[in-house]
């Protein structure tokens, strides 16, 4: 039982890294806008 609760505190340590990691992206790091082009053939715009 000591091996299962050592297991199950490991996953819940490394879950709780996980999660702060991506709540210090969110919070720290601002993703900056930029316009997207992309041509589009005239053949997928016809309907089939």
């Amino acid at each position: 039982m000591p091996t299962l609760f050592r297991f199950v505190a490991f996953l819940a340590i490394l879950g709780g890294l996980v999660f702060g990691g991506m709540v210090a992206l969110v919070t720290f790091v601002q993703p900056e806008p930029r316009e997207i082009i992309e041509i589009v053939p005239p053949a997928k715009l016809q309907p089939r």
